[in-house]
């Protein structure tokens, strides 16, 4: 059974940093891309950041390009967003899954960035 579980989340300020994590389980980690989405209510969830198989390759929202570092641990069957100058347009509860393909997603991790 495939399992997502994001962690991490919290309430900062403008300009802070936050470390997201998303455990895996339940099928072979280092055979797929990976992402991080976001959603905020009422609103689609939207593809916030992306890495290839072996970490080689990653891409990103424009918005979040330079601030955002996402990246792996195939080891750990692990998956990790660092997200550096945070923005209040940042809030939102953010996701793991596949890049293609998406298993029933996880429950999410509520990040919050407010002064």
């Amino acid at each position: 059974q495939v399992q997502l579980v994001e962690s991490g989340g919290g309430l900062v300020e403008p300009g802070g940093s936050l470390r997201l994590s998303c455990a895996v389980s339940g099928f072979t980690f280092g055979n797929y891309g990976m992402a991080w989405c976001r959603q905020t209510p009422g609103k689609e969830r939207e593809l916030v950041a992306s890495i290839d198989l072996d970490g080689g390759t990653t891409s990103y929202k424009d918005s979040v390009k330079g601030r955002f570092t996402i990246s792996r641990d195939n080891l750990m069957n692990s998956l990790y967003l660092q997200m550096n100058n945070l923005k209040p347009e940042d809030t939102a509860v953010y996701y793991c899954n596949k890049r293609f393909g998406p298993s029933n997603w996880g429950q999410g991790t509520q990040v919050t960035v407010s002064s």
